[in-house]
Formats: C-alpha cells, sequence, structure tokens
C-alpha cells in the first residue's frame, strides 16, 4: 500500500479482508483506515486523494495481518459503540454485542410500564465487563445510580474507566466480587449478561469469540446455567419489592432459565427478541 491514495488503500484492503471470507470486508477497511490516519468517515472521504505515508501503511498492513488472523476491529481499535456510546474495550472485557442491547430494551420496557424513568432507581449490573448495559441505562434513567461487578479487577478497570469518560463517573460505582455478592441490597433493577455457553461447546464458538473474548465471560459451566443459578439464589435478596431482573439468554436457553426463575421464587414478566428472532433477554419480578 506504499505510494498509494487513501482511497485506493481503502478498496485494496476491503479486497484483501473479503478474499479472506470476512463478510465485513467494507466496514472494517473504513474502520480500520480511519484509525491508522485518525479520520473519522468524513474524513476518509475528504481525504480520498492524499497519499500514504509510509508509517500509515504500515499500520494499515499490521492491521490487516490482524483483522485476517480472526482478531475482531473493536480488538484492534480498542473501542466499540454500544447503545451509541463508545467504550473502551481490552483483553480484559468482551467486545459489547448488538444482541445486548435487547437487555436495555426490555429493562427500559419494563421500567415504562411500572412508573417511567425518571424516578431515583438504584441498579446493579452483575459481570458488568465494560459496563455497556449500566452505562446505556445511566443514559436513559437520568435520576438513577449504579452499581456494576466483576469477578475480574482488570474489567472493573475498564469500567470504571469508561463510566469517568462518558460522564457518568457521578452516578456509577463498581466492585470486584461474583455476581451480587458483596452488594447492598436491595436493588430496583437488577441486570446481566454472565458467561453462558457450556464449557464443551467454547471450542465451537466463532473465532472472534474463543481465541479474543476472555473465557471467565463466556464459560457458563458443564450446562452452561451455572451463571443464572448463582444470580437466581441471590435474587430474593438484591431485589426490593416490585424489582425487576432481566438476564441476557443464549440460543435455546430460554426454557431452562424459565425453570431456574420460577424455581427461584421470580415470576417471568417479559422476554424480548434479538434481531434474528432469537429470545435474548428475559425479565423476571419477585412474587
Amino acid at each position: 500500500m506504499r505510494g498509494a491514495s487513501v482511497a485506493h488503500a481503502r478498496r485494496a484492503l476491503a479486497a484483501q479482508l473479503r478474499s479472506a471470507g470476512i463478510e465485513s470486508a467494507e466496514l472494517d477497511a473504513r474502520v480500520l483506515i480511519g484509525h491508522a490516519l485518525g479520520l473519522d468517515h468524513a474524513g476518509i472521504a475528504a481525504a480520498a486523494s492524499q497519499q500514504l505515508s509510509d508509517l500509515s501503511a504500515s499500520q494499515i498492513e499490521r492491521f490487516a495481518a490482524r483483522r485476517i488472523s480472526g482478531e475482531p476491529v473493536a480488538r484492534i481499535v480498542g473501542t466499540k459503540e454500544f447503545w451509541s456510546l463508545p467504550l473502551t474495550v481490552t483483553p480484559a472485557v468482551l467486545v459489547p454485542r448488538p444482541e445486548t442491547e435487547t437487555v436495555v430494551e426490555l429493562a427500559l420496557a419494563v421500567l415504562d410500564r411500572g412508573g417511567g424513568r425518571t424516578r431515583p432507581l438504584r441498579i446493579a449490573d452483575l459481570a458488568t465487563g465494560s459496563s455497556a448495559i449500566l452505562l446505556a441505562l445511566l443514559s436513559e434513567l437520568p435520576k438513577a445510580r449504579g452499581t456494576g461487578t466483576d469477578i475480574a479487577a482488570d474489567a472493573v478497570g475498564i469500567a470504571r474507566g469508561n463510566a469517568e469518560h462518558l460522564g457518568f463517573g457521578g452516578r456509577a460505582d463498581f466492585v470486584v466480587c461474583h455476581y451480587g455478592t458483596a452488594l447492598e441490597a436491595p436493588f430496583d433493577l437488577v441486570v446481566s449478561n454472565p458467561a453462558y455457553v457450556a464449557s464443551a461447546d467454547i471450542p465451537r464458538l466463532a473465532r472472534e469469540v474463543r481465541e479474543h473474548d476472555p473465557p471467565l465471560a463466556l464459560d457458563g459451566g458443564i450446562d452452561g446455567l451455572a451463571a443464572y443459578r448463582a444470580i437466581v439464589a441471590d435474587a430474593p435478596r438484591l431485589l426490593a419489592p416490585g424489582a425487576c431482573l432481566v438476564l441476557e439468554i443464549g440460543a435455546g436457553q430460554k426454557q431452562a432459565v424459565t425453570e431456574l426463575l420460577t424455581a427461584g421464587g421470580l415470576a417471568i414478566a417479559a422476554t424480548r427478541h434479538d434481531f434474528s428472532g432469537t429470545v435474548r433477554a428475559i425479565a423476571a419480578t419477585p412474587r
């Protein structure tokens, strides 16, 4: 790519990624070129005829090699947008996925039915990772305060940094613990995207996931339900009267998670499908 224009480099990178079987080749090429040059989409268009420096060309070539090796674009650039919020991501946390926005959507829908978004709510986000879910909720709930937990201290550091960078540091705090074990209850809303992949299924996950997401955030034990058992067991303590628990679930887990919730004294309030039609989030309330 040395000596090429920005436009030519973008087209060449897209072709290279496409030939490697990457479906999002055009988008990935634009993001990686922009990251290498410090330009947004409009800036890339404005600089289309400019010639790449040797340094920029070398960086783009390194990015291409990393992407072709299976590393997600978000890992390469170090950020991922979720609920229109730019979040820092590192190897310590999952890359937030669009499917997880169903947890936010369902939580807000339940809250809207129960009295609106301007109440002074107390929220807990268990296994918070980058704190994507908690920060999305705080962006929609102006009087809410939230606590995020994670068993990994480095993940908590990323979550805290994201909260501060996005202006939510004054309404969010973070604790290193296993789900809700160190929290002082009760909460008006408890949310979680816990590890829910059965241990034996992890080798069959997409390369981008199995090789780059933290194992603790993926491995849900022998049947993929270990996290749900822990959360449900603590739910009576964590949830205030009239409160709601909203969980992300894996494909095909609706029945099993429903049974755990009902056996734990909770009533199913609602579910929500993701863009592919899979039930991805489930809400429950104390009986």
